[in-house]
């Protein structure tokens, strides 16, 4: 039992469902907020100065700033990150969701005090400013982007409803772009997106099981598809079957299918079902 295990034992009643709406909901009231009332913008940002000497509510207000200004962006966004905020919630349950957003929340909380702190030392003055910027959840919504892409990297999807593309290689634009930013970016940036994605991988660096990439879990694993090959053929030619639901790659091509290790038997599941079945033992 990893420590995600333990903390929902105790705190999974807690958990708050739907967090993505919450999230997207916030987006849209910002979007309002900058063309209704643009001058307001100004007591949302995350500012760590004004913060201790007392407007608080801007820990929390900072994540109404939307990740873009442009409508039409914003409405893509909106139906891409609730499609992906959805399916990961899901996958991982409400809690693990929001232990994964909320992370990424507070490390960039962290990460701006951390700076602040850092020019109050070093140079003996606030933080300018012009280094704080709109800070947005911009990097946040990447890395759920991410996650999905790390869990269902064969999955395709229609970017801009229009061209089918499989999440890895949009994950890896996402990659390169986020690099290219962090390099060519100021200090500020560089925090922003160090920060916000490094609730990425310290989630999945202590919450997956490592050992499965190790040389006998893959030999383990070639053995069982040269074994399994010959009887795993269901109606119609389909070689997977969700033991659940019994769907198979007929009946919806981006389903990604799964074998669940503590289940005893050969139990294969769709990604809707991989980790909300019950085990067989």
């Amino acid at each position: 039992m990893n420590w995600l295990d333990k903390l929902e034992r105790k705190f999974g009643r807690f958990a708050i469902p739907n967090l993505t709406v919450y999230l997207l909901v916030g987006y849209v009231i910002g979007f309002g907020i900058v063309y209704l009332m643009p001058d307001m913008i100004g007591y949302l940002t995350l500012e760590p100065a004004l913060i201790l000497r007392g407007q608080v509510w801007r820990i929390i207000s900072w994540i109404l700033i939307p990740p873009t200004t442009n409508v039409i962006s914003l409405v893509f966004l909106v139906l891409l990150y609730y499609s992906l905020g959805t399916a990961l919630e899901r996958t991982w349950g409400s809690f693990r969701y929001n232990v994964y957003i909320f992370s990424g929340l507070l490390f960039t909380v962290l990460a701006e005090f951390g700076l602040y702190a850092y020019f109050l030392i070093r140079y003996g003055v606030e933080m300018p400013l012009s280094m704080v910027g709109l800070v947005s959840t911009n990097y946040i919504t990447m890395s759920i982007f991410l996650a999905f892409a790390a869990i269902y990297p064969d999955m395709e999807v229609l970017l801009y409803f229009i061209l089918p593309i499989k999440m890895k290689w949009m994950a890896l634009v996402y990659v390169v772009m986020a690099g290219y930013y962090f390099f060519r970016g100021g200090m500020m940036t560089k925090v922003a997106i160090g920060a916000s994605l490094l609730n990425f991988v310290i989630f999945f660096l202590s919450s997956r099981n490592m050992k499965r990439f190790g040389p006998r879990e893959q030999a383990r694993k070639a053995r069982f598809k040269r074994q399994s090959a010959p009887h795993m053929k269901y109606s119609n030619g389909a070689k997977h079957r969700c033991a659940v639901c019994g769907r198979t790659e007929l009946d919806d091509p981006c389903l990604e299918f799964r074998f669940c290790s503590k289940c005893n038997g050969n139990y294969e599941y769709c990604q809707d079902h991989l980790f909300t079945h019950e085990h067989v033992k």
